[in-house]
């Protein structure tokens, strides 16, 4: 930047062009017979200060160009050098990246080993204040504990913690629920659900503590890296953004453990589990290991929201689902909150094995992935919520709400959470499902669920009209004329070929 300023300050913009010109090259000074816009004549300035030449209208005095010539060279050799100096100031910082001091950061906080080393690394590497936030997005309360020691034994000033799964399941899981979002025809879109929310919380966050920048651990390889900054770009595009897994020589445990203990940073004393896991309210993912060939059974002892279908309870259990306006609202007529009706449904359907799924899907970053979900009450709740569609929503409507669902459910999967298209796409649902009110009865039984009835006051099935005995509002008779016009264009085509 140094050399394209020193060299473009020395030449009159009026003077300059770019491409189209009669060029005659004359040691470093290219001369143009044509007059070009100031536009055109400006992006001429930046392109030849890149390789060293000045650009001059062919009327110029020759003799004033040369004049100048041996001036702007040497500003421009000088600028090289001070860029150079800057490159090699930059690399001594590890990763040839330069690194700008951040005066407080965010960091997404989970208390295992990545996290605990990214804080002393941030401190070293970024010369600022570190404040760990957690989230409790169900999770597990034993997720939860001794974080505040681990946080400060790691250097950070402070531990935040927020309670967020009404909010995740109220704003983010039941809107999924409602449009229908299912992603690659299996996908639940659990840890897609959860990163905005969390990512959210961390804006806020930082607003509170005064911080100028956000940090996670996300890989460079996986989708949550997506998620989070999306979100922040959304929220609050002046946020900085750290990435350490796409600066940092760590590579693996081994390297993030010798670093803990280069800076007294207390290694996480739990074991090592040999799959990579997200938990939330609404489900758990497995990946990793032997998973990581598609043609591998999982093991039986991986499972850990779910029984084992083959040793469910032999007896069936019914479950009822009560919905308002597409929203679940009620189990067995017990009217919950959010969190707690899927907090409630997760222990129905984990003693009979509900909702495993085993899928090779495509990562936003272009490779596939083979991954293990469970996501018992969330199967439960499509099931109901989709079964009570069918009868207060027609044909069409159906149709444009699920191939609009596909779309939905690649946005959030994509951690477009908070982009115009979701969020109108979402207005959509909620209007077409006003009148989707009623319950669902469900039969759960070794892994499987069965719909067994549907009520709604607002269901478009009339038994007077549905049934084969005679009725006063459908006449058989009228389908003759109704069948010789909708195949009219089948007997046109076959006229044409006889």
């Amino acid at each position: 930047m140094a050399q394209l300023q020193a060299i473009s300050s020395s030449c009159s913009s009026t003077n300059l062009i770019f491409h189209g010109a009669k060029r005659e090259l004359h040691a470093d000074i290219v001369y143009s017979s044509k007059k070009m816009s100031p536009f055109l004549e400006e992006l001429g300035a930046k392109v030849s200060a890149l390789h060293g030449h000045k650009i001059v209208h062919i009327n110029e005095k020759l003799k004033t160009a040369r004049n100048n010539q041996g001036l702007q060279k040497n500003a421009a050799i000088q600028a090289v050098f001070t860029s150079e100096k800057e490159t090699e100031a930059s690399a001594d910082r590890k990763g040839s990246i330069f690194r700008r001091k951040l005066k407080k950061v965010v960091l997404a906080y989970s208390g295992g080993l990545d996290t605990s080393v990214i804080v002393p690394w941030l401190r070293e590497n970024y010369g600022c204040d570190v404040v760990c936030f957690t989230a409790d997005v169900g999770q597990g309360i034993n997720e939860l504990d001794g974080l505040e020691e681990k946080a400060k034994a790691s250097g950070a000033s402070q531990l935040v913690v927020k309670d967020l799964k009404e909010e995740f399941v109220r704003d983010y899981i039941f809107p999924c629920l409602r449009a229908g979002a299912i992603y690659e025809r299996k996908y639940l879109l659990g840890t897609s659900m959860a990163r905005p929310v969390i990512a959210k919380a961390m804006v806020d966050v930082a607003r509170e503590v005064g911080a100028d920048a956000v940090s996670h651990g996300c890989t460079g390889k996986g989708n949550d890296q997506v998620r989070f900054e999306l979100t922040f770009f959304a929220l609050n595009p002046e946020l900085n953004v750290v990435a350490p897994w796409r600066e940092w020589e760590i590579r693996g445990r081994e390297d993030a453990i010798e670093y803990a203990k280069k800076h007294n940073v207390p290694v996480p004393v739990t074991k090592k589990s040999i799959y990579s896991r997200d938990r939330n309210l609404w489900h758990i993912s497995h990946e990793g290991d032997i998973l990581e060939d598609p043609a591998n059974e999982p093991r039986k002892d991986m499972y850990v929201m779910t029984v084992d279908p083959e040793d469910a309870p032999d007896e069936p259990e019914y479950v009822e689902i009560g919905l308002v306006s597409g929203l679940p609202v009620s189990i067995n007529g017990k009217e919950l909150s959010p969190a707690t009706l899927l907090s409630e449904l997760n222990e129905i359907g984990r003693k009979h094995g509900i909702g495993r799924v085993d899928m090779v899907e495509n990562r936003l970053v272009g490779m596939k992935s083979r991954g293990i979900y469970e996501t018992p009450g969330g199967t439960v709740l499509f099931t109901a919520a989709r079964e009570l569609e069918s009868l207060t929503l027609d044909r069409e409507t159906i149709q444009v709400k699920d191939s609009l669902a596909l779309k939905y459910a690649e946005l959030v999967y994509a951690g477009r959470w908070f982009d115009p298209l979701r969020e109108s796409m979402d207005a959509f649902m909620e209007k077409i499902t006003e009148t989707t009110t009623g319950s669902v009865t469900l039969k759960l039984y070794k892994g499987s669920v069965s719909v067994t009835g549907r009520v709604s006051p607002y269901s478009l099935y009339r038994q007077d009209i549905s049934s084969f005995e005679s009725g006063q509002i459908y006449d058989q008779a009228d389908a003759a004329g109704f069948i010789r016009l909708y195949g009219l264009p089948m007997r046109v085509r076959a006229m044409l070929q006889s």
